[in-house]
């Protein structure tokens, strides 16, 4: 039964890790014209980092202990390890009646291209509704187990 319910808490914490990615990746999109930000210059583009959460120790070291095949690689789940700013070129566009235009008539717009950001918004709510199944079926599999005993 613990094996169950360890599958429900990795589950778990990819349904957070996507659902930050999801409100990046809108955050995204809401600035796609931003051209002044609080730091200055036009809004950057930002993506999430994930990082595999497991026990520690090696798979060698795992598998020598138990002997488990579920325990070989000591998952735990997935986290954010950080939310990075894009290195990719800003878009120069020419208009020189914005407020934002530089001494030349350019104004720097944001490097989010919508298409993109659709793209990965489609992929993170394909993964979140991945695990929501996952959570589902490992509740089905847990009530069956009980029903066993009956």
């Amino acid at each position: 039964m613990s094996a169950i319910f360890r599958s429900m808490r990795i589950s778990a914490t990819a349904l957070t890790s996507e659902r930050l990615r999801m409100d990046v990746i809108s955050n995204n999109i809401a600035n796609s014209q931003t051209t002044r930000t609080a730091e200055g210059g036009a809004y950057k583009r930002k993506r999430v980092v994930f990082q595999a959460q497991e026990d520690g120790r090696l798979p060698v070291q795992r598998f020598q202990r138990d002997g488990k095949m579920a325990d070989v690689y000591g998952l735990q789940g997935v986290r954010v390890r950080r939310i990075d700013e894009t290195d990719e070129d800003m878009v120069r566009t020419y208009d020189p009646i914005h407020p934002d235009a530089d001494a030349d008539g350019f104004v720097e717009y944001p490097n989010v291209d919508i298409s993109t950001e659709m793209v990965d918004l489609m992929a993170a709510s394909k993964a979140y509704q991945s695990n929501v199944t996952v959570i589902q079926t490992a509740k089905t599999m847990a009530q069956a187990a009980l029903q066993i005993g009956k």
